[in-house]
């Protein structure tokens, strides 16, 4: 589980260092430092997300333990029965042990320790702190004490509003504001952090991943579609309604529901509101509802018709022959049944020959014969391939596996056209005269000099034929959105450091495509892959720049504009764009893999039939 990630027990050095770098307020003046005996839990937690009392000594806290975790960031969750009359100020608080806590749920417990915030991810992260008292000497006052009655998280209770906007003065952080719980969801979870909630039945919008975790949403109507997720449609939509659900008790203990998206947490979860690194606000369940299981389905795309060119992009998601076969079968099982064989497939995150094992291996043979193998035990067509080898260690990526795009295609249906000379390093370019573009390398890799795909990969450009009509694909997978602040930062907006390079790489496709488009006006051009980015996005706006491109994805309506869920949110990473010369298409996501907690791959293919 994420949470499980280890807390370090020098907290207070932590701490110490980011009061220093301002990026944590600390107390404001001489009354914090004599507020520090005797303080109740609302006065340690503050009006703002940093504590008043930061970094400082407290004693003779009171209240009642309403959670206990064993493993991972061993600890408890106090809350103070007793609460104040201000919304603002959360009556729970995390106490971080280290070691196993030797208190139980229900004991009132009185105790002494220091005021620490913990930042998950580290300073640099731009996550949100959470207050907890760490080094603490415990007393157990008494045992076998009602628990504080929960708050109702519901969808009438979080606001539609995400987060105030950050304070410029302090670099776009809202650490320091004061918390408007009526008014932003973001300032509400965080007036309850550490407090005990409740949600009731609750539509499930992220499925059990591998660290036991889902997500729900408690506003059922909030961006909803057909098969159970909340479409993540803008940068100033954030979703409200999302929330984060684990389990207290270890899984030795009790097995966590594997859940997919549209299926239901029936009943009543309670248990204290955290917050982590990978999620944000997170309902620890000490009681967790009941899976009720909708019957989601996978889909299935239509067949291409004879005269129809069917391309499809898939990310296979780091595929090597060390994986198990049974990885192979499934994912070729998906491309001929619920792909319906495309013609053309561009795949993504082929992985080299021994996989992560960094010996200097770069060629992808074996891990594609694999897969075209495991596609004709699948009753699909026997696929010929074509692909370039990158530079040891330079496409960046799981570090030795050498990712890279691959095109499958459909020998019997389309022919490729083969220009020798393609290299990692050598560029393609455009050629042609009276109307008829050409690659000058076929495969070729674009613009592979150019610094914005410096440890990241190449586009893969290739010519096909199609009865006798030149069909251009560009076959992309754009740098990550690793490094990016979460939507739950402290910045906001978050800071989004990898827009950057991947503008670039959209710009340099672009203009390639402009190159093709030079020569041929009406040429058919499909740029497809894992862009790494959304539909509304800076990138692919690049990509789109003087209407070179036009990315399919928006012919859907906008409750089927996903292809991977993260965090609760269904949302658009994987796309296919065309250019002006390619008319009356189909266009599909098809559903296979991101709304399941099975999965062959974290992406969902994407599949577009024309006739060129």
């Amino acid at each position: 589980m994420s949470s499980s990630i280890p807390r370090f027990a020098a907290v207070s050095a932590v701490v110490a260092s980011a009061l220093a770098a301002g990026l944590l307020a600390g107390p404001a003046n001489a009354a914090a430092e004599d507020a520090a005996a005797g303080v109740r839990v609302h006065d340690i937690q503050g009006t703002t997300r940093v504590s008043p009392l930061a970094g400082k000594q407290v004693t003779g806290v009171t209240g009642i333990v309403t959670g206990v975790r064993t493993y991972g960031s061993r600890g408890f969750w106090i809350q103070d029965p007793n609460a104040d009359d201000n919304p603002a100020t959360s009556e729970g608080i995390f106490v971080f042990t280290s070691s196993a806590p030797t208190v139980s749920v229900g004991d009132e417990v009185r105790l002494n320790g220091t005021v620490t915030e913990y930042v998950p991810g580290g300073l640099n992260s731009g996550n949100q702190s959470l207050t907890q008292i760490s080094k603490p000497v415990v007393t157990v006052v008494s045992k076998g004490n009602p628990v504080p009655a929960p708050v109702t998280i519901s969808g009438w209770s979080v606001p539609d509003a995400y987060a105030p906007e950050g304070d410029p003065a302090a670099g776009g952080s809202i650490n320091g504001l004061e918390l408007d719980p009526e008014t932003y969801a973001l300032d509400y979870y965080e007036s309850l952090e550490g407090m005990n909630v409740r949600i009731d039945s609750s539509r499930v919008v992220g499925a059990t991943d591998a660290y036991a975790e889902l997500w729900v949403t408690v506003k059922p109507w909030e961006n909803d579609n057909e098969r159970g997720g909340t479409v993540y449609g803008s940068y100033e939509s954030q979703n409200t309604g999302r929330l984060q659900v684990q389990s207290l008790t270890p899984l030795a203990q009790q097995p966590f529901p594997k859940a997919n998206v549209g299926d239901r947490l029936t009943g009543t979860t309670e248990g204290p509101l955290d917050f982590n690194q990978f999620g944000g606000y997170t309902l620890t369940a000490r009681t967790l509802g009941t899976l009720e299981d909708n019957g989601l389905e996978r889909e299935t795309t239509e067949k291409q018709h004879k005269n129809e060119l069917a391309v499809a992009t898939y990310n296979v998601e780091n595929l090597d022959p060390t994986d198990p076969q049974e990885k192979f079968d499934a994912l070729a099982k998906a491309v001929v049944e619920n792909l319906s064989s495309p013609d053309i497939v561009a795949l993504e995150e082929i992985q080299d020959n021994n996989g992560a094992k960094n010996d200097g291996t770069v060629a992808a043979d074996v891990t594609v014969k694999k897969f075209t193998d495991a596609i004709v035990a699948a009753g699909g067509p026997a696929y010929d391939w074509r692909s370039i080898d990158p530079q040891n260690g330079k496409d960046g990526g799981e570090p030795g596996g050498n990712i890279r795009q691959v095109f499958l295609f459909n020998p019997e249906r389309v022919s490729f056209t083969d220009r020798a000379g393609g290299d990692a390093t050598t560029a393609t370019a455009v050629t042609g005269t009276k109307g008829r573009a050409a690659l000058t390398l076929s495969p070729g890799r674009v613009d592979p000099a150019n610094t914005a795909w410096e440890a990241s990969r190449k586009p893969l450009a290739g010519e096909f034929v199609f009865r006798g009509r030149t069909v251009f694909v560009i076959a992309n997978h754009l740098t990550s959105k690793g490094g990016d602040e979460s939507i739950v930062s402290h910045h906001q907006p978050p800071n989004r450091s990898s827009d950057a390079k991947r503008l670039l790489q959209a710009q340099a496709v672009n203009a390639f495509v402009k190159q093709i488009e030079a020569v041929d006006k009406q040429a058919d051009v499909l740029v497809v892959g894992d862009m790494n980015d959304f539909e509304f996005s800076g990138t692919t706006k690049a990509m789109t720049d003087g209407g070179a491109l036009y990315p399919a994805i928006t012919s859907l309506p906008e409750s089927e504009r996903y292809s991977y869920v993260y965090q609760g949110n269904s949302q658009v990473l994987d796309q296919i764009l065309t250019s002006p010369g390619v008319h009356h298409f189909a266009y599909d996501s098809v559903h296979i893999n991101a709304e399941f907690a099975d999965q062959n791959s974290d992406h969902d293919p994407q599949v577009l039939r024309f006739r060129p």
